[in-house]
């Protein structure tokens, strides 16, 4: 007869002094990039007055980033990743920096070359992001041991959204009431501490690899990887046309100032209301993480993320809007922890930044693509069409994967330990 289970602790993994800096640091940097994302949203948006050109915005930083990823994989793999990822938030750096001079000299340079200077810096900032996700996926593991893996994607999660809902609010709130200038110089501070949080890390050593592979072979061993599991194939897959068909992120600009008339001020709410719905839901998944019936809770997840879409372009309540976004949110928070950890308990050490790098062209271009597509689709459809055609489009697509992808249905966590 077994005795009683050990009881689940909450907080086990940051009771880890290195992984607490780790999420200072994902916690400022998000901070960080996700006021950026607002205020060069909004600030393209007035310069043009165009829903095709914030599609285009994502369109800029979703190509270069498709293009390195799969090397920035295994750049995340052969060198050490702390090291990796700080030269490339110096980059980042770099492009804010561009964004600054930009608005310092905004009618000459728009009268010049209109917006295309933003585009080359959303450009840089793409490349800095496909190098620094992977080898922060690949540290995280690193950091953790393999038995707080759902704890750590659990926490990581509920920084990045705690992040995530404080940055587009502060980008909003600081552009609507001191301006451009400020906010950028703003999103500068947060970067600089957080490569100082980043900074104070232990160095941990890149795994062993075979040194017999050639570089295309490293290269596209990450894309086999993934391919031949259907589980992880199926999760990122359903993820990713999740997010290209279902995100109203893009058009909310043009939500906040036409629709709902609530300015700069209104825009970081409505961008903040999915994350606060994907933070009440982390902290729930923290005490009650998924497991026995993962691949159901991913599915309903993903399901009801696309209702709240839906629900969301027939409102015309901005107060009944930010709830149905924060649901959005919660609903697709779920399918992101399970499909973190699902990746990190299947995942070789010395595979992590290439398998980490697939699944950011997966999920983290589609961001961007989905923003393209966004736009497209409200220029020859109108606004609210287009994100009622985008939410129908994710529960297209779910009913799809689950027919597909019937190993990921059943998923059960407690099998993968």
């Amino acid at each position: 007869m077994q005795g009683p289970q050990p009881k689940h602790d909450a907080y086990a993994v940051l009771k880890d002094k290195d992984f607490r800096l780790f999420l200072l640091f994902r916690f400022l940097m998000t901070v960080a990039i996700q006021m950026q994302s607002v205020i060069v949203g909004w600030q393209v948006y007035q310069i043009t007055k165009d829903p095709l050109s914030l599609g285009l915005t994502g369109l800029f930083e979703a190509i270069p980033f498709i293009v390195v990823a799969l090397y920035a994989g295994h750049v995340a793999d052969r060198f050490n990743r702390k090291t990796v990822i700080l030269w490339f938030i110096i980059l980042f750096i770099s492009g804010t920096v561009g964004l600054l001079v930009f608005s310092f000299h905004l009618p000459g340079i728009v009268i010049r070359l209109g917006i295309l200077p933003v585009y080359f810096v959303v450009a840089v900032s793409g490349i800095a992001r496909a190098f620094i996700y992977p080898s922060t996926v690949a540290l995280m593991a690193q950091i953790v041991p393999r038995e707080l893996y759902t704890n750590s994607s659990t926490w990581n999660s509920t920084t990045w959204q705690i992040g995530a809902i404080s940055g587009p609010a502060i980008g909003g709130l600081i552009y609507g009431f001191f301006g451009v200038i400020t906010a950028y110089v703003m999103v500068l501070f947060f970067m600089v501490i957080a490569l100082l949080m980043l900074i104070n890390v232990r160095n941990y050593p890149v795994p062993p690899t075979s040194d017999q592979e050639s570089l295309l072979q490293r290269l596209s061993s990450g894309l086999r990887f993934v391919f031949k599991n259907q589980i992880l194939l199926g999760s990122m897959t359903l993820d990713m046309f999740g997010v290209l068909f279902g995100g109203a992120v893009a058009m909310l600009p043009i939500f906040a100032a036409e629709v709902f008339k609530v300015g700069p001020q209104g825009l970081g709410f409505l961008r903040a209301a999915p994350m606060c719905g994907a933070l009440i839901m982390s902290l729930i998944i923290a005490y009650k993480p998924p497991r026995s019936k993962a691949g159901r809770d991913l599915m309903i997840g993903v399901t009801g993320f696309g209702l709240s879409i839906i629900l969301f372009a027939l409102s015309k309540n901005f107060y009944l809007s930010l709830v149905l976004l924060a649901l959005s949110g919660m609903f697709d928070n779920i399918s992101v922890i399970i499909r973190a950890t699902t990746m990190q308990l299947i995942t070789p050490d010395e595979m992590r930044g290439r398998v980490a790098s697939v699944n950011s062209i997966f999920i983290g271009s589609s961001n961007e693509i989905g923003s393209f597509e966004s736009g497209v689709a409200a220029k020859l459809m109108g606004l609210v069409p287009s994100v009622i055609f985008g939410g129908v489009m994710t529960l297209l697509v779910v009913a799809i994967t689950a027919k597909k992808a019937p190993l990921l249905r059943k998923l059960n966590l407690r099998d993968l330990k």
